[in-house]
């Protein structure tokens, strides 16, 4: 008994310290800008834009910060909120640079990545950063597209927390043309046309024949991600909608949107399960985000589509290709595997044990899936119940452990 008491102190305090370890590499720029009143304006746009959260999202970030003055020079051009985001992005680099590295600069400057040449919105080169450490003791920012420019200048360090998230001053804002250019607002982004553009049509005529496509549309503006199966894949699939109700098919649908945006580095930062457009009460049409390093994949329990590709991203609207259509639990349900047969005496033919052995022996086909009956919600409440049951037999054990 003294044993198992122990083993369980010992799992209690290495659970204690993951958690600790995970809260302490966790940083909130919002709240660390929120400390001087002299960055609350570009605090707002940070949060506005939805930059805030990718850059709480990252381990290693730098944040080049401009004060309220700095910031009027932008705003009084009436930029549309998405033309601010892409020149604030210049302002977020993909690496770490504290005080005391931007002081020691190999030869004196270096090019580096913000995160509006990350997210694949600048063309070639033009979202990297110069920084030259000048003389004087001084360091200065310009966008490389720019002439290479140095129009800003270090004024201090906000915050540091080293190799993790570093918050700068910096003198002026850095923009540039590319950066400032006019990007069209959501209700611009007519999705169908963006799928068909994007070898996503038999897709599109699917959300128009069911009337899914205005849920689709009517979504964008507050944030919608949509998962495009391929062509080949929904024509593969088509004999079976064909045969669904209209609510199914409908449902099947909108089940491939989720009603928030969503950017690639965000799927690939945490693994979960995610409402889609189909989500209503009781009817979970949820699936689970799995990723394993730069491979992201949707899991609904009857399928697994592998993310392919980005189609289409301009927040608040992003389009991902998928290598197959996604089934949900609430409308399919796995063929059970029959008994396998008895052995015949006979002997086998010479490749009938490599055919058997062979990688689409045991690989789930298209064809074994089938309509969930109206059981399908109550063989899910029973799952639900028996890990519920299994979880409070795990946790009697462990009580009697630290007995």
């Amino acid at each position: 008994m003294a044993y198992f008491r122990r083993a369980a102190t010992a799992l209690v305090l290495i659970f204690q310290l993951h958690l600790f370890l995970s809260l302490s590499n966790a940083h909130n720029i919002t709240r660390i800008l929120a400390k001087d009143p002299d960055f609350s304006t570009f605090n707002h746009y940070l949060s506005a834009t939805h930059l805030a959260d990718e850059i709480n999202r990252r381990q290693t970030i730098t944040v080049l910060a401009v004060d309220n003055s700095a910031m009027s020079s932008i705003l009084s051009n009436g930029y549309s909120l998405y033309q601010i985001r892409n020149i604030l992005s210049l302002h977020v680099l993909v690496d770490y640079f504290g005080t005391k590295k931007l002081h020691q600069i190999t030869d004196g400057s270096t090019s580096t990545a913000s995160m509006f040449q990350s997210t694949g919105s600048a063309t070639g080169t033009s979202g990297y950063i110069n920084i030259t450490d000048i003389k004087g003791g001084k360091v200065a920012f310009g966008v490389q597209d720019d002439d290479s420019k140095l129009t800003a200048h270090y004024v201090k360090s906000v915050f540091e927390k080293p190799y993790n998230i570093s918050v700068l001053h910096i003198s002026q804002v850095l923009t540039s043309p590319e950066a400032e250019a006019p990007t069209a607002s959501p209700s611009d982004l007519i999705l169908t046309t963006i799928l068909e553009k994007q070898g996503c049509k038999a897709f599109s005529d699917i959300l128009k024949s069911t009337g899914a496509d205005k849920t689709f549309q009517d979504t964008v503006d507050g944030g919608l991600t949509v998962f495009c199966p391929s062509d080949s894949a929904v024509g593969k699939f088509m004999p079976k909608f064909k045969s669904l109700s209209p609510a199914n098919k409908t449902a099947l649908v909108l089940y491939h949107g989720m009603p928030v945006y969503q950017s690639l580095q965000m799927l690939r930062s945490g693994n979960g399960a995610v409402n889609t457009l189909a989500t209503e009460g009781n009817n979970k049409f949820d699936f689970t985000v799995q990723n394993d390093g730069e491979d992201v994949t949707l899991e609904t329990d009857v399928v697994t589509a592998k993310v392919m590709g980005t189609l289409k991203d301009q927040e608040p609207l992003i389009v991902y290709k998928i290598d197959k259509v996604l089934l949900p639990r609430e409308i399919y349900k796995a063929v059970k595997t029959s008994a396998p047969a008895p052995k015949s005496s006979k002997k086998k033919p010479k490749n009938a044990e490599a055919d058997a052995d062979g990688p689409s022996a045991d690989a789930p086909s298209d064809d074994d899936v089938e309509v969930a009956d109206d059981k399908n919600g109550a063989v899910s409440a029973m799952i639900t119940r028996t890990s519920s049951v299994v979880t409070a037999i795990v946790g009697l054990c462990f009580g009697v452990w630290l007995m």
